[in-house]
């Protein structure tokens, strides 16, 4: 059975996204960014072994929850996050965000990250630079973070950000 190393799993969270959330906040991440508000997270054996039957009912638990995956970085256990997200995907209609330092670029390079990108709805990439640190942005710690709608981006073949204002305004 596939399991993911999980820190914590925040239920009914408005931080991570827009509108309610269960966020999934794993463990193991290498990009040890200066200033990162997760330092914990960053060994990857920190967090508990969690079945993706126990995380589902989580998720299928809070109905009116989106869900968002975050870290650590979802990237360094890309598969098991991947079939997760296939899962929530067949199983429900909510959306998910996935939170990565790396770039979207980076992890389309890569086959195994680039199958996580292709199972979510919405990417903010890029590594946490604490010189670039903006409090005023909306759901990113560094304006060189980028909110990237995935279907709208891989369809067009270049970068297409995510209208965060919008999509609150109207619901999506």
């Amino acid at each position: 059975m596939t399991t993911i190393n999980i820190m914590q799993i925040k239920e009914s969270t408005t931080v991570d996204g827009p509108g309610l959330r269960t966020s999934i906040y794993c463990s193991g991440c290498r990009h040890a960014c200066p200033g990162c508000h997760n330092p914990q997270t960053w060994d990857i054996n920190a967090g508990q072994p969690t079945d993706l039957d126990t995380v589902m009912r989580k998720i299928i638990n809070e109905d009116f929850c989106d869900v968002t995956f975050t870290g650590g970085d979802p990237m360094y256990q890309a598969e098991a996050f991947t079939e997760l997200a296939k899962r929530i995907k067949s199983e429900t209609e909510k959306n998910i965000w996935c939170y990565t330092g790396f770039t979207f670029e980076e992890c389309l390079a890569d086959p195994k990250r680039r199958a996580l990108v292709e199972s979510v709805d919405v990417i903010v990439d890029g590594r946490y630079k604490a010189d670039l640190r903006n409090t005023e942005l909306l759901f990113r710690g560094s304006s060189n973070q980028r909110i990237i709608d995935v279907e709208l981006s891989l369809r067009s073949g270049g970068i297409v950000l995510y209208d965060v204002e919008e999509n609150i305004k109207t619901g999506i």
